[in-house]
């Protein structure tokens, strides 16, 4: 993953779609980071459905990133794991107390190591995998 699209990540909200039973589901989260190996963190707060679909499809996701600006936009494909201790969570835990003032939390973190890196962005280089 090239740092242009890290940026992004960094930088922007990200949906998340994932499937179960022929049913799509897409939400979008905003407590989420670039680990410094590579795969990308998201904070369970309001998850259900995605959690559910991820233990039913393997932890297969997708994650669409965009600029509404510029139109730049990547979507990221790959394998989800979920975890419940750690410095994502406690991160994401800190993040939710910040905002929600303890009126929810963050139950665990789901981190995606990337398999594919598809350009999103309106023009020659679109369907273009990284």
């Amino acid at each position: 993953m090239n740092e242009q699209v890290k940026n992004l990540l960094q930088n922007s909200i990200w949906d998340v779609a994932t499937c179960a039973d022929n049913r799509p589901n897409v939400v979008p989260v905003g407590f989420k980071e670039v680990l410094d190996d590579g795969r990308l963190a998201f904070a369970n707060v309001f998850l259900e459905t995605t959690m559910k679909n991820i233990q039913a499809n393997g932890g297969r996701v997708a994650i669409s990133v965009y600029d509404a600006k510029t139109f730049e936009g990547y979507q990221i494909q790959g394998t989800a794991e979920y975890i419940t201790e750690g410095k994502p969570v406690d991160d994401f835990k800190a993040m939710a107390d910040s905002l929600f003032h303890g009126a929810v939390t963050a139950k665990g973190a789901v981190l995606v190591t990337p398999e594919k890196v598809i350009v999103t962005t309106p023009g020659a280089d679109n369907k273009k995998v990284l």
